[in-house]
């Protein structure tokens, strides 16, 4: 696919979705807790689960007080709430006793704290701090290699691929109207092709 074909399906996704997750959260701690939680779970539930532990356990200090059966109890209805309990609470003491008890602003760093893999990592560097990263879940994996961004096998080659077919400027963006369109109208089954605002675009489509 041409660049300049893939910034008008960027741009016509912009006339459709908003530029921000999905996630709730006020503090770069609470969005990299929250992306934690969201693995295989829905932002939907995640976002419900957080309302509730956020009240009282919204930054690392705080979150150090609970023990893991304690913060278990509170992540239970995310799925793998043993895991991510135990990377929530060596997270905090990372960013702790390593960073001064605030999130690291940086890619590196942030891949450096104890569950933290690239697909946080560049989810936080971008929504947080404003960085230039694209993270690829699920939604982006499936999606841009359906509609023709990338052409790759794993996440990070799509996620390279995207890189270097879409503008910087449009890579934090672009990840998430990938995930909307997915969720919307490119669904894993039955997707909904003839809804889609990019139909006239996707190479899958027009093939």
């Amino acid at each position: 696919m041409e660049k300049q074909k893939a910034a008008l399906i960027i741009n016509t996704l912009a006339e459709i979705f908003k530029d921000k997750p999905a996630l709730n959260f006020t503090s770069p701690y609470e969005l990299l807790v929250a992306v934690i939680l969201s693995a295989q779970c829905t932002d939907e539930r995640v976002n419900k689960v957080t309302e509730v532990l956020f009240k009282e356990y919204n930054t690392p200090e705080k979150m150090l007080t609970l023990s893991q059966s304690e913060l278990e109890k509170y992540i239970f209805s995310c799925g793998f709430y043993r895991m991510k309990a135990a990377h929530i609470l060596s997270t905090s003491a990372d960013i702790i006793n390593r960073f001064g008890g605030k999130v690291p602003n940086n890619l590196e760093d942030l891949q450096s704290l104890a569950g933290v893999g690239r697909k946080t990592a560049n989810v936080v560097y971008s929504v947080a701090f404003h960085g230039n990263a694209i993270a690829v879940d699920t939604h982006v994996f499936r999606v841009s290699n359906r509609i023709g961004l990338a052409s790759a096998k794993d996440v990070l080659k799509t996620e390279k691929q995207l890189m270097e077919i879409l503008d910087e400027k449009d890579w934090s963006r672009s990840h998430h109207y990938l995930i909307y369109l997915g969720r919307s109208f490119c669904a894993s089954q039955k997707p909904k092709c003839g809804e889609c605002p990019i139909s006239a675009l996707c190479e899958k489509k027009l093939k």
